[in-house]
């Protein structure tokens, strides 16, 4: 599927709470309220994911030699700006495009040992990585190195989650191989996180 590129707002650099505050009230959200949310607040997020910070292409997260493995993944459901699909985010331009036109997130809370919050959350961030990016530099130790960077993305999710009051929680109980299957994903792409994101 060849979509348009959506372009996003541009993100937020001084929220309305404390850092402080926001370390200390973020916690794990499993039940989610009915609603939509705006674009703006989704651009956020997948910018505090992912997003640059610096002309020479560094990102929100450190990264063992900038070798960035990540990808992004969005599965938008209740967006007011948004059709329901999955899309991949494109930090270097702060852009989605759309590759699945359909609301896969039933499937995947079937494929997330039935997880119901899943179809709830009003989206679901999806963090992927391509290993070889990382360990094509530091041989096998850049394995250990990609779970770090994973785990520093799923963290500024969480963190930007709450400043918005928002909530999500880390899931990591899915079937890998039928994820990979449903998003559509590159051969070279392992499925590490999902991020159900919604109103708390």
């Amino acid at each position: 599927m060849h979509e348009e590129k959506i372009k996003l707002p541009e993100p937020v650099l001084k929220g309305k709470i404390s850092f402080e505050e926001v370390l200390y009230k973020r916690r794990s959200v499993r039940k989610f309220k009915n609603g939509f949310l705006n674009l703006k607040q989704v651009a956020q997020l997948l910018w505090a994911c992912y997003g640059i910070t610096d002309k020479r292409g560094f990102k929100t997260t450190p990264s063992a030699g900038a070798t960035y493995p990540l990808e992004i993944y969005l599965i938008a459901g209740d967006v007011s700006e948004l059709k329901s699909g999955v899309y991949k985010y494109l930090p270097d331009e702060h852009s989605l495009i759309k590759i699945i036109d359909k609301d896969i997130r039933r499937e995947l809370m079937e494929l997330s040992l039935r997880q119901k919050f899943i179809k709830e959350a009003q989206i679901t961030i999806v963090i992927t990585a391509d290993f070889k990016r990382t360990t094509s530099y530091y041989g096998d130790r850049g394995i250990m190195y990609v779970h770090m960077e994973a785990g520093h993305s799923g963290q500024n999710i969480y963190l930007q989650a709450e400043a918005l009051g928002l909530g999500t929680v880390a899931v990591g109980a899915f079937n890998e191989t039928q994820v990979s299957k449903l998003l559509n994903l590159p051969k070279n792409e392992k499925v590490l996180y999902i991020f159900p994101i919604g109103f708390k």
